[in-house]
């Protein structure tokens, strides 16, 4: 059963690597952009930009008027070699196009984005804290669980061996009052 448990541990973090990977084919290295609004809040986020002399890209979040990627406002990417992200913050409402363009000089991608007037938030009611559940707490493993490596097990094993050696040289020199006859 243990064995099973691990193979199923090692193996899964592998499979959700390769799975989208076979599946997507060669069309996985264009991931091209993403970009979401919050207000007047716009960012964009992406997967296809490499790190190159220490920078990853940029992105130009362009208006109607402006028609190439210098006169957006632009902002550099950060992040890491899974994904990229750059934002930008207080964004007046209209409709805008953010470009990503990598450091070695690939366009990742363009979209065009709507930025509505921004709203007034308006206040959540606050919920009162519910009491401690009255089973107390739930048993089970959890967390509990912990794989060790070879050397931890070898060290514990030395340790327990030497443990019951001990024990049984103790019990051995015992005085036994019993066998005298």
């Amino acid at each position: 059963m243990r064995y099973i448990r691990l193979l199923s541990r090692s193996t899964a973090p592998l499979a959700a690597v390769a799975l989208p990977l076979v599946l997507a084919g060669p069309s996985a290295a264009a991931a091209g952009i993403s970009v979401s609004t919050s207000g007047t809040n716009v960012s964009v986020v992406t997967s296809a930009c490499a790190l190159n002399n220490g920078s990853w890209g940029t992105a130009s979040l362009m208006s109607g008027q402006q028609t190439s990627f210098a006169q957006g406002r632009q902002v550099a990417l950060a992040g890491t070699t899974v994904s990229q992200s750059a934002a930008w913050a207080g964004v007046a409402a209209g409709t805008y196009t953010v470009t990503v363009q990598c450091s070695n000089g690939v366009s990742a991608g363009s979209q065009v984005v709507n930025v509505s007037a921004a709203t007034t938030p308006t206040p959540t009611p606050t919920r009162a804290a519910s009491p401690a559940p009255s089973r107390g707490v739930a048993g089970g493993l959890g967390g509990a669980t912990r794989d060790y490596g070879t050397l931890t097990l070898a060290v514990g094993a030395a340790l327990v061996g030497s443990a019951v050696i001990a024990g049984a040289w103790f019990l051995r020199r015992r005085p036994k009052a019993y066998r005298r006859y």
